[in-house]
């Protein structure tokens, strides 16, 4: 009863209406009201298929710009547009938890309809300002050996991983939705393939996952409106629990979908193109989607919330300095880079050590376990220098005591750096691995072709 009289509380008791004037491809241009009609308006045209929701993304003129968030079937001239000024908001609970649903919060699983929160939050909210903001907290054990040892991640920070396709960063995504330590995961599915959407919640997830998450979802055939604010909704609902004084991960696949239906939108409004014919409004609501991750305000005596933020970046043909990797990178708190030649040799997850960072670090490490992660870095990175003479049988062992030290760990770094999707290592439990590969100075005999 709480929650029905705060929502009756903030309802507009005025009704505004206008127009349909024309349609133009994905675009619908309205008239109506100039008090009603702004940016980020929502409308309802009433067509004889029942009413199709539509966004305010522009103006022509005294006309407003308007994309629909369904089909366009039965739009024509004349028809009734019901406006609603206040924009797009939603009334998180903790009875989301567990629950599978759309851009606009409906349910999408076969459960019951959802108990909506008392406060109402913005889709298109603003992050923390920068001073009130709390530092980064501890590091967070994440279950994935490569990541918890060479790129470790602290609380509140946002991560981003750089992808091809096909390379594996969704099943890299799903061991840290299982096994990171965590209060809440708000899973974000951005122009996901229907087929995987089902695969992923039951099997990857499984039940015990679920309890403690919520996933939103926009499949690849939806409009670009429904996507991107799926996007913006994972991170309503993120800070939703922040402010419950709870860690959340927030995990998104993918940026570069968001950064894609925002092109869309974009290019239908009369916007330019620029580099690779992303408009510029790609680049500013790329940095006002991610910044609203990170540590929560500074509080009083309250627990300190905090969402951190794993974004996935499908690179476009493996160019990892393509525009939307290079944005989200210089964004971003640090990446893991997944290569395609790592995984086509059969190491999965298939991170690229040398390439991958962590701007966290090495103020999360402690100081035993610095001098041993530099090591095991020298090692990899003196193989990966001289790998190719190394193949080729075209160095000679004793030639350089570095280069022979690295021959000799490979092997037993590549198996540690290896780990299946079923299986999950502490934090601590790494380093006990780490330690036992690198204390073997010698390590085991290796052929050197």
């Amino acid at each position: 009863m709480k929650s029905l009289a705060a929502h009756i509380d903030t309802l507009e008791p005025r009704r505004f209406s206008g127009r349909i004037t024309a349609v133009n491809g994905m675009m619908v241009e309205a008239s109506g009201p100039a008090s009603a009609l702004e940016l980020g308006a929502r409308g309802a045209a009433q067509t004889r298929h029942g009413p199709v929701s539509c966004e305010v993304v522009g103006f022509r003129g005294s006309h407003a710009l308007m994309m629909p968030f369904g089909p366009m079937e039965g739009m024509r001239a004349g028809t009734r547009m019901d406006i609603d000024p206040d924009g797009a908001f939603v009334r998180p609970s903790s009875a989301w938890l567990g629950r599978v649903v759309d851009a606009f919060g409906t349910p999408l699983d076969d459960g019951p309809p959802l108990i909506n929160g008392m406060h109402a939050y913005r889709l298109r909210g603003r992050p923390p300002a920068a001073h009130t903001r709390t530092r980064v907290g501890e590091r967070m054990d994440t279950g994935v050996r490569a990541i918890n040892t060479f790129t470790q991640i602290c609380k509140g920070q946002r991560m981003g991983v750089f992808a091809g396709s096909g390379v594996g960063k969704s099943v890299l995504m799903s061991m840290l939705a299982k096994n990171a330590d965590c209060d809440v995961t708000v899973i974000g599915l951005i122009g996901e393939r229907g087929r995987e959407v089902k695969e992923f919640i039951d099997d990857v997830l499984g039940p015990e996952g679920l309890k403690r998450a919520v996933v939103v979802v926009a499949t690849s055939d939806e409009p670009a409106l429904k996507r991107r604010q799926a996007a913006q909704l994972t991170l309503t609902i993120s800070e939703f629990f922040r402010d419950q004084g709870k860690h959340v991960l927030c995990l998104m696949d993918s940026v570069t979908r968001f950064a894609m239906a925002q092109r869309e939108i974009g290019l239908a409004a009369g916007e330019p193109p620029t580099t690779r014919g992303y408009t510029p409004s790609v680049f500013n609501e790329l940095p006002r989607l991610l910044e609203r991750a990170g540590p929560g305000r500074r509080t009083d005596g309250r627990p300190e919330g905090a969402i951190t933020g794993i974004f996935t970046v499908l690179v476009d043909g493996d160019d990892h300095n393509e525009p939307i990797a290079d944005a989200a990178r210089g964004i971003l708190d640090g990446h893991i880079v997944m290569e395609r030649a790592i995984a086509e040799r059969g190491r999965f997850p298939a991170i690229n050590i040398l390439k991958s960072i962590s701007r966290t670090m090495p103020g999360c490490c402690r100081d035993d376990e610095l001098p041993l992660i530099k090591e095991a870095r020298r090692a990899l990175a003196d193989y990966a220098d001289m790998e190719e003479l190394i193949r080729l049988g075209a160095y000679a062992r004793g030639s350089n005591e570095g280069v022979d030290r690295a021959i000799a760990l490979n092997e037993p770094l590549e198996a540690f750096l290896a780990q299946s999707k079923e299986e999950a290592t502490s934090t601590e439990e790494s380093f006990h691995r780490l330690r036992a590969i690198m204390g073997d100075n010698n390590g085991p005999e290796q052929p050197v072709v």
